[in-house]
């Protein structure tokens, strides 16, 4: 079985980026996505109603890191350290050497090959650091970009499940993909 440790915090530099830890002087950016109905649409998750809802947020982020449960970074570009998204491993299955990845990137910079970069980075941690074996994404089917991005890292589609989450009064289908250590471009 693994154990994590992120102590102390690991910083993923990648050529236009570094991924950082979350802190409380990101509230105004993590209100800013979080409560932005059309950056969330795909995403089941509560919308954030109040800044309040983006310290908790943030503060369950770094929560999970200190008991080694999940680890997030702050997407920022070289030179500007305001968060422009997140990225991480939201859940571990640590029993089963996986992890589950997720992801927002704040709309101007959708389109851009960012979320590639920091995702390659993000996998390469959680493959060569944490030692992980398979790490798995649940993604809305009608996220077409989530998916093509997903796939343009090496993921592979595993399954479909119908009404497989509740959100807001209704069931959602959700796709899984997944990649193994081995299977990495």
């Amino acid at each position: 079985m693994l154990t994590h440790h992120f102590s102390p915090f690991p910083i993923l530099v990648t050529d236009r980026m570094a991924l950082r830890q979350l802190t409380l002087d990101d509230v105004d950016e993590m209100y800013l996505y979080r409560s932005d109905k059309e950056l969330m649409r795909y995403i089941p998750r509560r919308l954030a109603t109040c800044k309040e809802d983006a310290i908790d947020l943030i503060n369950l982020i770094n929560h999970r890191i200190n008991e080694g449960l999940g680890i997030n970074w702050a997407i920022t570009l070289k030179g500007d350290d305001k968060m422009i998204g997140t990225i991480g491993f939201v859940g571990l299955l640590n029993d089963n050497y996986r992890a589950e990845v997720g992801y927002l990137l704040h709309t101007p910079y959708h389109g851009t090959g960012l979320m590639l970069e920091a995702l390659n980075a993000v996998l390469d941690y959680g493959f060569k650091t944490m030692k992980l074996h398979s790490i798995e994404a649940v993604v809305n089917p009608e996220n077409i970009p989530s998916s093509k991005l997903l796939e343009k890292a090496g993921f592979t589609k595993d399954a479909y499940f119908k009404e497989y989450q509740h959100h807001n009064g209704k069931f959602i289908d959700a796709l899984v993909y997944s990649l193994i250590t081995k299977e990495m471009p």
